[in-house]
């Protein structure tokens, strides 16, 4: 098992994975909007850690030229002593569009590209790298000795069948979303990831490290509330329709969406059915989530605790994954 940060700050981020590795979490996952670097966290917990796996869940592969994508993970792979996972992500096509300034056309295949180029340069010797792709374009000629290294573990981000087959055509493993229900998963993404992974010959199993929102608290009410702010906050992006679609909930989703729209927090939160909660979140008292804990046991190859943030403070943010850490560490 492991956890996932989103939110809160850096001291938020360092204190998690000091604690999950105390507490014996097989890996520590930070994540990346507008206001926070994964890479820099990635930094951050790294260097007060000695043992537990460090990734990004994820770093947005947009915005940065795949040679600073890879400097910087090479750079991270050595401060942690080889413990880094890079788990990258596009985000939705607005994001790349309006946040990162870069065409949102065809992302599936441009990470397609991307993946195997980072490990080219990863493992590049004085002769460099020439590169003419549909995306990218590389001519590095060496100026210096160059010491190859391994190709570090690079994980895509994935939620509808095409990125995910992607993950499975060239990645190593998949990180999956916090709304992933288990029939999503067995349907579609397990699907998606061996079509990939057989148009490019790869084996079939391709791991995916699975989030599942979760929330502790001894007031069950309010965790089972954090964990249904964070369901409404991403339901309410229409990437995301295809599950919403598959698992029935249309109706709660559109009254989410006209709630978000009034910007009636509660109301989008009150518009989460309890077959939502049921089926995407671990919410509760300790004891609850413990329970409720192994319906999702088998479904991924890395369960992750996904803490909820949306709108919680730093605090409320530290809070909830001392809760989780506490409850299920060893």
């Amino acid at each position: 098992m492991g956890v996932a940060v989103h939110g809160g700050t850096l001291t938020t981020a360092v204190n998690a994975a000091v604690r999950a590795e105390e507490r014996g979490f097989e890996s520590v996952w930070t994540t990346e909007f507008y206001d926070r670097s994964a890479t820099v966290s990635l930094a951050a917990m790294a260097l007060r850690t000695s043992r537990i796996t460090v990734a990004s869940g994820i770093a947005y592969a947009v915005g940065r030229s795949p040679l600073v994508l890879a400097a910087e993970a090479r750079d991270l792979a050595e401060l942690s002593g080889d413990r880094l996972v890079l788990g990258l992500g596009t985000g939705t096509r607005t994001m790349q569009r309006d946040w990162h300034g870069v065409d949102g056309a065809s992302p599936a295949p441009r990470m397609e590209e991307l993946v195997p180029l980072l490990r080219r340069i990863w493992t590049m010797d004085a002769a460099g790298v020439q590169h003419e792709g549909r995306f990218y374009r590389m001519a590095l000629h060496p100026t210096a000795a160059m010491t190859p290294r391994p190709p570090l573990p690079v994980y895509l981000a994935g939620f509808n069948a095409r990125m995910v087959q992607a993950a499975g055509a060239v990645a190593d493993g998949l990180v999956g979303h916090p709304i992933f229900t288990r029939r999503y998963v067995e349907e579609v993404v397990r699907p998606a990831l061996a079509a990939g992974a057989a148009r490019t010959g790869r084996p079939a199993d391709v791991p995916v490290a699975g989030y599942v929102i979760t929330s502790v608290a001894e007031d069950g009410d309010r965790a089972r509330r954090d964990a249904a702010g964070q369901i409404a906050f991403y339901t309410v992006v229409r990437t995301y329709a295809p599950l919403v679609e598959l698992e029935g909930f249309t109706a709660e989703v559109a009254a989410i969406r006209d709630a978000w729209k009034a910007r009636d927090h509660d109301g989008m939160i009150a518009a989460v059915s309890p077959a939502m909660l049921d089926r995407m979140a671990v919410a509760g008292t300790p004891d609850e989530v413990r329970d409720r804990m192994p319906g999702f046991h088998g479904l991924y190859d890395r369960l992750l605790c996904y803490i909820p943030s949306y709108g919680l403070s730093d605090g409320e943010i530290g809070e909830r994954l001392d809760a989780a850490i506490d409850t299920f560490g060893s």
